[in-house]
């Protein structure tokens, strides 16, 4: 992906970051973790253990829809920027995400999120996601 004449590496690695984001926000879960190396590693503020791999996360994920009916309604990031360095990248954006549950309702989050990308052959593939709120 990178190299051509249209591209730049951060060029690229915002555009995964979109399309991470899009596959999140249509709430498409086989699409959004497609995005990730099977041995990404997830840090969230609401979940009391670091993911070891993406398949623990896809368990936690199905476990939120089996348990609450979990669902993605819509999400929104903004003041994205990455940073590559060589063949890894730090993307770093505030996150909108409406979700509903059935033990809450609905309810918007506001939150900032790190996603490290690291560069493959088929493109740039995040390695890590950390989600924090945002301080208030």
């Amino acid at each position: 992906m990178t190299g051509t004449t249209n591209n730049t590496p951060t060029t690229d690695v915002l555009r995964a970051a979109a399309a991470l984001v899009s596959d999140f926000a249509s709430g498409d879960s086989t699409a959004y973790f497609s995005h990730f190396d099977p041995d990404a590693t997830f840090v969230f503020y609401t979940h009391p253990e670091r993911l070891e791999t993406r398949a623990a996360y896809e368990d936690l994920w199905s476990s939120w829809r089996e348990e609450d009916d979990f669902a993605v309604l819509a999400c929104a990031s903004r003041n994205g920027i990455a940073q590559v360095n060589g063949e890894t990248a730090v993307f770093i954006h505030d996150v909108e995400t409406r979700v509903s549950t059935r033990s809450g309702g609905e309810e918007t989050l506001h939150e900032r999120e790190t996603i490290v990308f690291a560069q493959r052959d088929s493109g740039w593939v995040a390695i890590h996601e950390h989600l924090s709120p945002v301080a208030s």
